[in-house]
């Protein structure tokens, strides 16, 4: 254990499935556990681009004293049991459980065998603003872009899962639950003690940043979560790139390669896989004066990662028009929130399409 991290303390385990939500547990141990015994365990994906970043974001934690898990819980049909095997003893002995998604079923299952009388909830996007509200409200469990449609039979199967994860992430007696988050919050859950993520670990570990005169643009997987159409997204692209001058798309980490090409083919922007968390990115540079982007995780989190510096967020609303006939009826509705709820952002309005 190195210093930086120090050894006394609750022992803290932590589950993590993307490089934001390990990134976030990093900034909750800076600021809220610098004496903790962390210990953090990566239930890896299969995506390649996320295992990537997965991993780089691991070095980092290695870096600064923690110890890492990796885990490859989606190895094979025997894998989650395996997986679940191994950790029930470390779970069982935590007193702290950080997680960064609330409702991944593999959380929700781990979450009915710890003991732990401590659990964080640290911010895994937008999604944790879905979380709380229904957390608030004593709601299932329910991806807000999947909200609205019919329980799958697997869905049904899980319920009672579900249901077990969503009371032991309420308060109770000899039970606390903290929520560290980067994003407004409107309606706190009663007992939920609610933490400050000002990203001050990320702020004091790079940059300032070298900051180039053009703009960057960000994207985003709605199209492949089956919100936006996919041609209305590439028009808006094209508009947004042509009116503003960006010459760089940050990929997200969940775009589809054949999306990827074909925005590169038609609009000419350069494609950009990040190989950290775009926070990381921008705080290293070099990145553009103006930021481009959608409605997203990131019109909450650059303005914080990026203060101090002469760099603009701006963010383009999702035109009604641009909805595929299948997306939840929730969609317009919460996407308005994630951009109406920005702070120290420039607000775009949504660009015509065809």
């Amino acid at each position: 254990m190195s210093p930086r991290a120090g050894n006394t303390g609750p022992h803290t385990l932590a589950f993590v499935e993307s490089p934001v939500q390990l990134l976030n547990v990093l900034e909750w141990a800076h600021g809220h556990a610098p004496g903790a015994e962390l210990t953090l365990v990566v239930l890896s994906p299969t995506d390649p681009m996320t295992r990537g970043q997965l991993r780089r974001m691991a070095e980092l934690a290695r870096e600064e004293g923690h110890e890492v898990r990796w885990e490859e819980a989606r190895g094979g049909p025997t894998a989650p049991f395996q997986t679940i095997g191994g950790l029930a003893g470390m779970l069982r002995k935590a007193d702290r459980v950080v997680l960064g998604d609330p409702f991944s079923r593999y959380v929700q299952l781990l979450l009915t065998i710890t003991r732990a009388t401590d659990l964080v909830v640290v911010d895994d996007g937008t999604a944790t603003m879905e979380f709380v509200s229904q957390l608030a409200r004593g709601e299932r469990l329910v991806r807000w872009h999947r909200k609205g449609g019919r329980p799958s039979p697997r869905d049904l199967a899980f319920a009672p899962i579900s249901a077990a994860a969503r009371k032991r992430l309420t308060p109770g007696a000899g039970r606390g639950v903290e929520i560290f988050t980067s994003m407004p919050m409107e309606e706190a859950p009663p007992g939920v003690t609610m933490s400050v993520n000002s990203f001050a670990w990320t702020r004091g570990r790079f940059g300032p940043p070298r900051i180039t005169k053009g703009a960057d643009m960000v994207g985003t997987s709605l199209v492949e979560t089956g919100v936006v159409d996919a041609d209305r997204y590439l028009e808006a692209v094209t508009r947004l790139a042509k009116t503003h001058g960006a010459t760089r798309y940050f990929a997200h980490r969940r775009e589809s390669t054949d999306k990827l090409h074909r925005l590169a083919v038609e609009t000419g922007l350069e494609i950009v896989r990040p190989d950290l968390p775009l926070e990381l990115i921008a705080r290293r540079g070099p990145i553009g004066r103006t930021i481009l982007s959608f409605p997203s995780t990131v019109v909450h989190t650059l303005p914080l990662a990026l203060a101090g510096t002469e760099v603009r967020v701006a963010v383009c609303d999702i035109d009604p028009d641009w909805l595929t006939e299948t997306a939840s009826p929730r969609a317009q509705g919460f996407l308005s929130g994630v951009t109406g709820t920005a702070r120290d952002v420039h607000r775009l309005s949504a660009v015509a399409t065809g």
